[in-house]
Parts: C-alpha cells; sequence; structure tokens
C-alpha cells in the first residue's frame, strides 16, 4: 500500500500524468477504467484560476467516479498559489499538485513551472505557502534540474520533504533536455534510496510498455510511476500494464472494433464537455494514436482531423469500422 497523507494506493500505483488539453474529463473516464490508480487535472496556472482566464475555472471540473484525483497548479508567486490552492481545494479533490516541471518557454522563463528550478529558495517558499493554504495533501512533480550543471534534485526533495509535501515525482530529464534523450532514472533512485526520505517517490519519463514499467520498478525502486505521452490515444496501456505487473503476461493489443467503440465514447463526452467545434478541434491529437500502425487508415486519419462536425466523425468512424474491423495488429 502506498500511502499520501490519508489517501491510500495499491502497491506500485500507475499514475496519469497532468498534461495540457489531454487530461481533461472525457479522457480521464476512459483512463480510469483501464485501471489508472491516481489520475490529475491539465495543470491550471494559478493566475489564471484566480481570475479565471480563458475558463480556468471549468479544468476544476471533477467527478467522484474518478477518485482519487488530484488537481495540479502553476505560478511563480507564494500568494498567488497560495489563493490558487485553496480555489482548487474548494473543488474537493484528493490532493493539490505543484507543476514545478512544465518546460515551456511561455511558462518557464516567467519562473513557473521548470524556471522555478533555478531559484531554490522561492521554490521552498511557494511549497510551504501552499502547504499552509489547504488542509488536503499537497505533492510536487519536477525535474532533476535546470540543465546538466543544476541537477539538484536529490536536495530539492529533501527540502520540500521538510515544507510539508507529501509525495514527489520526478521527470527524468532537465529542463533544459525539454522531452529529448532519455530519461535518467539514476538520480530518481538516489531520492528513493535517501534515508531522509519518507514519503512515496514516483518516476516520469519513457515508460512507454508494461515491460519498461515492471523494469524500472525492479531497477529504481520507485514507489510507482506516472505515465504520460505514452497513454495519448492509448488507454488500454493502465489496463495492459497492470496485467504485465500482475501476470508477467503481455496482454494482446485492443481490437480494431474497441478503439473505434472506445474513441467514440471519448468524442462523445469531450463534445458534451466542450462543445462540438473545440471538443473535436481537441480529439485531433488523440487520432493518430488510437489507430496507429493500420495500413490504409492515413486517409481516415486526415478526414478525420479536418472535420468539426460530430456527424461526419461518426460517418468516418463507423466507414473504418468496417474496413479494418477484421485486420489485427
Amino acid at each position: 500500500m502506498v500511502t499520501i497523507g490519508n489517501l491510500q494506493l495499491p502497491d506500485f500505483p500507475l499514475l496519469l500524468a497532468p498534461m495540457e488539453d489531454v487530461s481533461d474529463p472525457p479522457f480521464r473516464i476512459l483512463c480510469k477504467e483501464m485501471g489508472a490508480d491516481l489520475m490529475y487535472t491539465e495543470f491550471i496556472s494559478s493566475d489564471g484560476l484566480i481570475r479565471d482566464i480563458d475558463g480556468c475555472l471549468k479544468k476544476l471540473d471533477i467527478f467522484d467516479y474518478e477518485r482519487p484525483i488530484g488537481i495540479q497548479i502553476f505560478g511563480g508567486d507564494d500568494e498567488s498559489m497560495s489563493k490558487a490552492a485553496e480555489i482548487a481545494a474548494a473543488a474537493n479533490p484528493d490532493l493539490v499538485d505543484i507543476n514545478y516541471g512544465c518546460p515551456v518557454k511561455k511558462i518557464a522563463c516567467k519562473g513557473a513551472g521548470a524556471g522555478i528550478l533555478r531559484d531554490l529558495p522561492k521554490m521552498i517558499k511557494i511549497t510551504s505557502e501552499v502547504v499552509k493554504s489547504t488542509r488536503l495533501p499537497v505533492t510536487v512533480k519536477t525535474r532533476l534540474g535546470w540543465d546538466e550543471q543544476s541537477k539538484n534534485v536529490v536536495e530539492v526533495a529533501e527540502r520540500l520533504q521538510d515544507v510539508g509535501i507529501m509525495a514527489i515525482t520526478i521527470h527524468g530529464r532537465t529542463r533544459s533536455q525539454m522531452y529529448k534523450g532519455s530519461a535518467d532514472w539514476a538520480l530518481i533512485a538516489k531520492i528513493k534510496e535517501n534515508p531522509r526520505m519518507n514519503i512515496p517517490v514516483f518516476g516520469n519519463g519513457d515508460i512507454d510498455s508494461p515491460q519498461k514499467a515492471v523494469e524500472y520498478k525492479n531497477r529504481y525502486g520507485v514507489d510507482g510511476v506516472m505515465i504520460g505521452r505514452a497513454c495519448i490515444g492509448n488507454p488500454w496501456f493502465f489496463r495492459e500494464a497492470k496485467h504485465y505487473i500482475k501476470t508477467g503476461e503481455i496482454l494482446p493489443p485492443p481490437t480494431f472494433e474497441e478503439r473505434i467503440e472506445i474513441c467514440k465514447r471519448h468524442v462523445a463526452f469531450s463534445v458534451q464537455w466542450k462543445g462540438e467545434m473545440l471538443g473535436l478541434l481537441e480529439m485531433r491529437q488523440h487520432y493518430t494514436n488510437y489507430f496507429r500502425g493500420y495500413e490504409g487508415i492515413k486517409h481516415y486519419r486526415n478526414s478525420l482531423v479536418k472535420t468539426i462536425h460530430l456527424q461526419e466523425v461518426n460517418s468516418l468512424l463507423d466507414e473504418m469500422n468496417l474496413r479494418f474491423s477484421e485486420i489485427t495488429l
């Protein structure tokens, strides 16, 4: 059993990463059904939350069937982060998570996300104020450091624990790496091996197969893994990983018919939650992965990403099902 404050998770939990325009309610319900043990909302700007810029408050929508779930916030100011944590807590999540890992320039270069890695005292102050502002468990997601010369995450993890966080997730790259190169899990293992650490340590980065999840569990000793890009358009990842962890067996991939069924549900919920145009626009990044590997699928995928009408999407999906349902990968 892995414990985050009063929250209890199974041994070696699988976490759904907070991803902008991906980890929304339409996608989360699918991942939950497939076995995700803990999920997070899309990351939300503290300033945007306070002022409800671009509908940030809507990103606080969570549902009981998603639990346990955390709301992730980011920002570069302790006062706004504290207020944002209070607003997030009012939505009644199971925990509040702080994003100290986003490498995107418009965020990091303003001293938020991974940008805070250049100012450790500021990071500690913000974290301390967020912890004081809520009774919910506070967790952190961060990176190894800003660049190769500042991989200070072992010290960072200790100091964040000292001011009250209840768990930490480490992405095994620096901010300078963005998402390039291989994730380095050796420092993540050092955090877990540190005798001063007594909170759960989760690893993130390059977990793209069930086999790798088990390999990294055994090699690096982490308490669980966070899954990001590998599950986009592939919520089955959680089911496959759970099965492999339990049995050592590799499940066959989902049938084409099952892919169509899940994709249709995803589309329907996306449209219901965001409206037809935005819902279909934000589905575009999922289509490629839903149907990756099928020869002759490109024409249909190109049509799917061009249409902004739900009826046309469903017609295309039905046509695809008739053509490809007998094909197995």
